[in-house]
């Protein structure tokens, strides 16, 4: 998949800020310098109504729901996510593809002048970082697209995220885990009150289910000091039916007070996850936009798809998963969706994660799984740790390979896969679901 030539130009220009996806570092989360780029840049934030979705997991599969819902319902839509997996626009755009050139090279062209003049007059308050830059990005191709909604996935946290200068018709906040400890707390509570940072007076949240039952309390206390309504999803919905297709869907049924009948769909997002998360979708569509009918809500979700969350692609003659699943909830997830759709097909795994994940733990998860495993690092520029990785499956008892050049790895995985008739799964990072698509030319 070819970027525009213009989005080229502005990836290169933005590659020369601070990136946390890239290279972690503490101390570069605050508002200052977005709020002084929205006065600046006339305020494009708030140029459309929008959603504003935060959480651990599943918020940019919650964000590209309400996206396509409100697409369903005759809305012109922007969404912003992250991270992506082929293209850099899969970050802006809109549920069914990209804009219109224009939007993006304009945009770009806005965006750099205004840091640009910025810089010279010596005005901006703190050090600019890319996810800033790509988030006011959003802002300005999206009001030059004249959406009427937008949806917006917070990066990381929630209370210093960049997204965090937007004043949503309604907040979301999906499943809250122990991660990024060093920049978010060392607590599943801690955690929680930064993601609460989005919650804002007189806007309603949607809260999905929570494995941890002291996060409900963070967030409803946090919502009643604010002066808001949140409203959890495990008390506003009851699944009718979960189950497989023979074509790799998902058939789903459920019902809630809110809506008139029954939602019914049929979902190409698998694993009971993302059965949470369309109604967790459908909630907050029927909270912020009660005129939208059942059947937007149905025909929505079933059109909602993201690249590597579970993505079945046919390679050859071979069936291909590739999940970004990273933490040791989401692995979990990712485990039971693929024995649930695969019980007798030999299972084989490309893995790697990156080097601040709780491999020990993960790699447990796989004894009893796997025919074969090989074990590399997270794609060509993202950091890893594969001596860690590799103490970890032997701890683990697991029978595997190891292979430090990128690119052998993946080729020799999918051989193995396609020699013995496997289904191989691609996981525990987006950046080795990207590179690898790249080097087996699957984008």
């Amino acid at each position: 998949m070819e970027n525009a030539p213009a989005t080229r130009s502005f990836e290169k220009w933005l590659d020369s800020f601070i990136n946390f996806e890239k290279l972690p570092q503490k101390n570069m989360f605050w508002l200052d310098t977005m709020h002084f780029f929205c006065e600046r840049l006339g305020h494009p934030e708030a140029s459309s109504p929008c959603f504003h979705i935060a959480g651990s997991k599943g918020k940019g599969s919650v964000s590209k729901m309400i996206a396509c819902i409100l697409q369903e319902a005759g809305f012109s839509v922007g969404l912003y996510t992250s991270p992506h997996v082929s293209d850099f626009r899969e970050r802006i755009a809109t549920p069914g593809g990209f804009f219109d050139d224009a939007v993006y090279s304009d945009a770009a062209a806005e965006l750099m002048h205004a840091v640009q003049s910025a810089e010279h007059e010596k005005k901006i308050p703190r050090t600019l970082t890319w996810f800033e830059l790509a988030t006011l990005y959003a802002f300005l191709c999206f009001r030059r697209a004249r959406t009427d909604w937008n949806v917006f996935e917070v990066g990381l946290g929630g209370r210093l995220d960049a997204t965090n200068v937007v004043t949503p018709k309604l907040c979301c906040i999906t499943p809250i885990e122990l991660e990024h400890t060093e920049y978010l707390g060392d607590t599943i509570e801690k955690i929680a009150a930064e993601k609460a940072g989005i919650i804002k007076p007189r806007i309603p949240v949607i809260v999905s289910h929570q494995t941890t039952h002291s996060v409900y309390r963070v967030f409803q206390k946090t919502a009643q000091n604010i002066g808001t309504s949140c409203t959890f999803v495990d008390d506003m919905i009851r699944f009718r039916e979960i189950s497989y297709t023979n074509d790799y869907r998902m058939n789903l049924c459920f019902e809630s007070p809110l809506f008139s009948r029954p939602v019914q769909t049929t979902l190409r997002m698998l694993g009971s996850v993302q059965a949470q998360n369309a109604a967790q979708a459908a909630l907050a569509m029927k909270t912020a936009l009660p005129a939208v009918g059942e059947a937007a809500i149905e025909k929505g979700l079933a059109n909602a798809s993201l690249p590597a969350r579970f993505e079945i692609l046919t390679y050859r003659s071979m069936t291909v998963v590739f999940d970004g699943a990273h933490t040791v909830a989401s692995m979990e997830n990712t485990m039971q969706t693929l024995i649930a759709l695969f019980p007798s097909r030999p299972r084989h795994l490309l893995f790697a994660l990156a080097a601040d994940k709780n491999v020990e733990a993960i790699a447990g998860l796989f004894r009893g799984t796997f025919h074969s495993i090989t074990l590399t690092k997270p794609g060509f520029t993202k950091h890893g740790d594969i001596e860690r990785a590799e103490a970890a499956c032997k701890s683990a008892h697991l029978s595997f390979t190891c292979e430090i050049d990128f690119e052998k790895a993946v080729q020799s995985a999918f051989e193995k896969a396609e020699a013995a008739s496997a289904v191989l799964l691609v996981s525990g990072s987006f950046y080795l679901a990207a590179d690898a698509k790249r080097v087996m030319n699957l984008c």
